[in-house]
């Protein structure tokens, strides 16, 4: 009876040891996971936007070039975005297949946080879209991406009738279209129509109460228009 009371307490023992042993377990890990959720926090809390759009750059001059290092992109790069994202700028393209803004910037899995819509059109969500990952991201830059040969300004620029919900796409770059025209360089037309609408885009988002307004006053947001050139795969940052 003593043996089997003695085994008894052995086991009752041990299995205290390992529950105490599981639970600090898992309090390290959290602590781990907090610690480096508050580090990387506060290492993107740092960049600029300027050094983030020259980090872009050097990613895009890395790919057109031909010499993509695509990063980011490994199983341990899967893991440590588990515990959350820390996007260092907001890409604002077109729904173009030709245009994928990890691919062209050169990025990988958590750089980068994009919205594309056809003609880089917006609407509230994709300003949420953008608020959200100024505000509670804490990203220091969007850059507004449009393109050579952009379908939905051609669309625009030749006119005719739509159907469906593209006419939503009509009204929305039809001022560039038209500010265009009134520049009176007919061969240009699409070209300044693309272009155009990116500088509306630009100043809509910088004028867009009350999130992005106050951090583009505040000097904490940095917000820009560029083109992408199908050809020569470069991107081309507006003055």
């Amino acid at each position: 009876m003593k043996r089997f009371l003695f085994q008894s307490s052995i086991e009752q023992d041990l299995e205290e040891f390992s529950i105490k042993t599981s639970s600090f377990l898992a309090i390290a890990l959290m602590l781990s996971v907090l610690t480096t959720i508050a580090w990387a926090s506060e290492e993107k809390s740092e960049i600029t936007g300027e050094q983030s759009l020259q980090m872009l750059m050097e990613g895009n001059a890395r790919y057109a070039s031909g010499n993509a290092s695509h990063p980011d992109q490994s199983a341990e790069r899967r893991s440590e975005l588990i515990a959350g994202q820390h996007p260092f700028a907001i890409i604002v393209g077109c729904s173009d297949s030709r245009i994928p803004p990890e691919l062209i910037f050169d990025q990988g899995l958590g750089d980068i946080f994009v919205i594309r819509t056809a003609g880089q059109v917006l609407d509230d969500v994709a300003i949420a879209s953008i608020e959200y990952g100024v505000d509670h991201l804490s990203v220091p830059l969007v850059v507004v991406l449009g393109h050579d040969s952009c379908g939905a300004v051609t669309a625009v620029v030749k006119g005719g009738e739509v159907e469906g919900h593209l006419g939503s796409l009509v009204n929305f770059i039809e001022p560039a279209v038209e500010q265009a025209r009134e520049m009176g360089n007919e061969s240009e037309l699409l070209d300044n129509s693309i272009d155009n609408n990116v500088y509306n885009i630009v100043d809509e988002l910088k004028a867009s109460q009350p999130i992005l307004s106050e951090k583009v006053e505040k000097g904490e947001l940095l917000i820009v228009g560029a083109r992408y050139h199908l050809e020569s795969g470069d991107v081309e940052v507006f003055e």
